[in-house]
């Protein structure tokens, strides 16, 4: 392996790391926008419809006005019919308070109806009230466990940040510069071994000349596919890792 790739592999790993934490910070601040707006949905539903209940009262008010004016109308008409003394006088009059009558009768039912709609929109905005307060109840623990769990993800990234800036100063310049361009276009592992003649990182095959190169480790290679930086795992490196497995399967069939 290309000597300068060694600090850049232990450099990956914290990036990695931090680009996992990352990941995770922003899932769950989503979390905490989606409660906030539930939160604030809720808050608008409550606005418009005490909005809604406002208009319908006023409403009620001018009609509940206008049958206080048709009724004293027709006190005033009454009152003027007892003292007419011509016929045709007193049924203008009987016929205005029956026009009167009717306007009333159907001011009433307008009113009524207002009055219905109203109470239903006030059990609808109880229930919105109620909504937004187990809504706020029930939110409050889980908003605090995210909080809680945001700071330690900030934590742990400064702790990582501050170790990958340490190591990078022992990394060659030009091979971290080249590093950190891959990286912040794949946001992924930009040097990768090659596994039986193929890019990890892309997956397709490789050359044998392209592996000969990478097994030689002179300089610094690119998958032609991905751009990746290409490495070689010395064999003594795999055989240890498998020597290992195998030791860990022996002792497992030992337990048994």
């Amino acid at each position: 392996m290309l000597e300068s790739l060694k600090v850049i592999l232990q450099v990956q790993e914290l990036d990695m790391k931090m680009i996992r934490l990352m990941r995770v910070k922003r899932e769950r601040q989503k979390e905490l926008e989606h409660i906030d707006t539930l939160r604030q949905d809720l808050k608008l539903q409550l606005v418009e419809k005490e909005k809604e209940i406002f208009e319908l009262n006023r409403n009620i008010m001018q009609q509940e006005g206008k049958i206080a004016e048709i009724a004293d109308k027709m006190k005033k008409l009454e009152g003027k019919q007892n003292t007419v003394k011509k016929v045709d006088e007193f049924n203008a009059l009987t016929q205005e308070m029956t026009l009167s009558e009717r306007e009333k009768i159907a001011t009433e039912q307008i009113a009524s109806d207002l009055i219905d709609k109203r109470n239903l929109e006030e059990e609808i905005l109880q229930k919105i009230k109620d909504s937004l307060k187990q809504s706020e109840e029930s939110s409050r623990n889980l908003e605090t466990e995210i909080l809680s769990s945001i700071k330690m993800i900030n934590e742990e990234g400064k702790g990582l940040k501050e170790e990958r800036e340490k190591l990078a100063k022992s990394a060659d310049p030009e091979v971290l510069k080249i590093y950190e361009r891959l990286l912040r276009n794949k946001k992924d592992r930009v040097v990768v071994p090659i596994e039986n003649r193929t890019c990890s990182g892309c997956h397709i095959a490789l050359t044998a000349q392209h592996e000969n190169l990478v097994r030689k480790g002179e300089r610094l290679i690119f998958c032609e596919h991905c751009s990746r930086i290409h490495y070689w795992i010395e064999i003594e490196e795999v055989e240890v890792a498998q020597g290992l497995g195998s030791k860990k399967r022996r002792r497992r069939l030992a337990n048994v």
